[in-house]
């Protein structure tokens, strides 16, 4: 494959700029990775999945699963930073017994220790809030525990959804549901007492989807300058900020302050919903969150601060839901080939 100068001298800051530091701890940086997920019988063979990510410099993954076949690939690569999900089915038995947690880690995550560059471990995906919710804490401080006693660089976090937020607009008026309240402050306390990031997956397609007519497309892809939300001293020109920030505020109103985010997920489907999903607004999307990262700049209530995102995801999977849930790939599976321009 051939590139031309300009897409290698962006391709080269990417791999440049993904900080760790020594304790899997992550720093102010501002890096783009991708969600590989599975959920389809026609994906391409995991060594090829790596040739693609080295083809187009991406350093950062997430697996939603310790899937051995993927992590069997990865030996060796440890050019790749790769975030393993705890499986939220899994959760009940590993809160139930910390012995059930070192076996976990002794079965999914010892044995790539040598030759795969492991550094988090995420549990549960979007459990909080939610009925399983008040699993994730007792998981959390297991497992935190046991990277600790072997001094690991593996942070360990959750993943979860805007479904925490009862109000987001404006962003400073931003709060957690009662449950949130319950059972994820707990976990942000946590996380807080050693800087760990709290993980968050943020789609501005899904509220844009729900009401096109008043919110500006422009505003939900970062496709203009102009401010559209004032919030007192703080102006919005994209609706991923505002998303951000709502959740921010959220965090400080229960006394947790200053602790990072990274963005788990996000990204905006190709098709499945008429016009609100063709390839060119998703492209459109990612290339201006890419665009958005990469310059550092931050958000309106964190400026210059470091960000990290996952785009969401590597390929189109055919095993989810039919409609807009099978069209969030960045590449067809058939052939690995894009389905808009990216880089």
């Amino acid at each position: 494959m051939v590139y031309s100068s300009k897409k290698l001298f962006f391709l080269s800051c990417i791999m440049l700029i993904f900080n760790y530091n020594t304790s899997g701890i992550v720093t102010t940086a501002n890096s783009i990775g991708l969600n590989y997920g599975l959920l389809g019988d026609n994906l391409p063979a995991p060594s090829n999945v790596l040739n693609l990510y080295k083809s187009i410099g991406i350093t950062k993954i997430r697996i939603f699963d310790p899937n051995t076949e993927v992590l069997n690939a990865l030996r060796g690569h440890n050019n790749i930073e790769v975030t393993v999900g705890v499986r939220d089915q899994d959760l009940a038995a590993l809160a139930a017994s910390e012995e059930a947690a070192k076996d976990w880690v002794a079965t999914n995550i010892e044995p790539y220790l040598a030759d795969v560059n492991i550094s988090f471990i995420t549990v549960g995906n979007e459990v909080i809030p939610g009925p399983i919710g008040p699993q994730v804490l007792p998981v959390m401080q297991s497992l935190t525990n046991l990277v600790k006693s072997r001094n690991l660089p593996i942070a360990v976090s959750t993943v979860v959804a805007m479904s925490n937020l009862k109000q987001s607009y404006p962003p400073s008026a931003g709060k957690f549901t009662s449950q949130a309240r319950e059972q994820l402050v707990p976990v942000l306390k946590l996380l807080s007492q050693t800087s760990t990031p709290i993980l968050v997956n943020i789609y501005p397609y899904f509220p844009y989807a729900s009401d096109p007519t008043n919110i500006p497309l422009d505003y939900a892809t970062f496709n203009t300058e102009v401010v559209v939300v004032q919030d007192g001293p703080l102006g919005y020109s994209n609706m991923f900020d505002a998303i951000f920030d709502a959740f921010v505020w959220a965090m400080e109103k229960e006394g947790v302050k200053d602790l990072p985010l990274v963005v788990s997920e996000t990204g905006w489907p190709s098709a499945g919903n008429g016009n609100l999903t063709t390839p060119d607004i998703a492209g459109t999307y990612h290339r201006n969150f890419v665009k958005h990262v990469l310059s550092g700049k931050g958000t309106p209530k964190r400026p210059n601060n470091g960000m990290d995102g996952f785009l969401f995801a590597t390929f189109n999977e055919n095993q989810k839901p039919a409609g807009t849930e099978q069209n969030f790939g960045l590449y067809n599976p058939s052939d690995m080939k894009p389905i808009y321009k990216l880089f």
